[in-house]
């Protein structure tokens, strides 16, 4: 992942977070929408982590390491 700058970090990370949160949101409605399709559900929720990773590692590189 090569971005230039900070901005540009921020714009990611905001666009990561909108499409866990949606995500989350397309789980919550297949599972109480009845019987569901659980693989479906489980590749919504595997691409919901990797999103949870990215998201992790973006705010890594966005927050300092304060030595104490």
């Amino acid at each position: 992942m090569q971005l230039s700058n900070g901005s540009d970090l921020g714009q990611r990370l905001t666009n990561l977070r909108l499409q866990h949160s949606d995500l989350d949101s397309a789980i919550r409605a297949l599972e109480e929408g009845g019987p569901a399709n659980e693989l479906q559900i489980k590749r919504l929720k595997k691409r919901k982590l990797q999103l949870k990773d990215e998201i992790v590692r973006i705010e890594d590189v966005l927050t300092p390491d304060i030595i104490a």
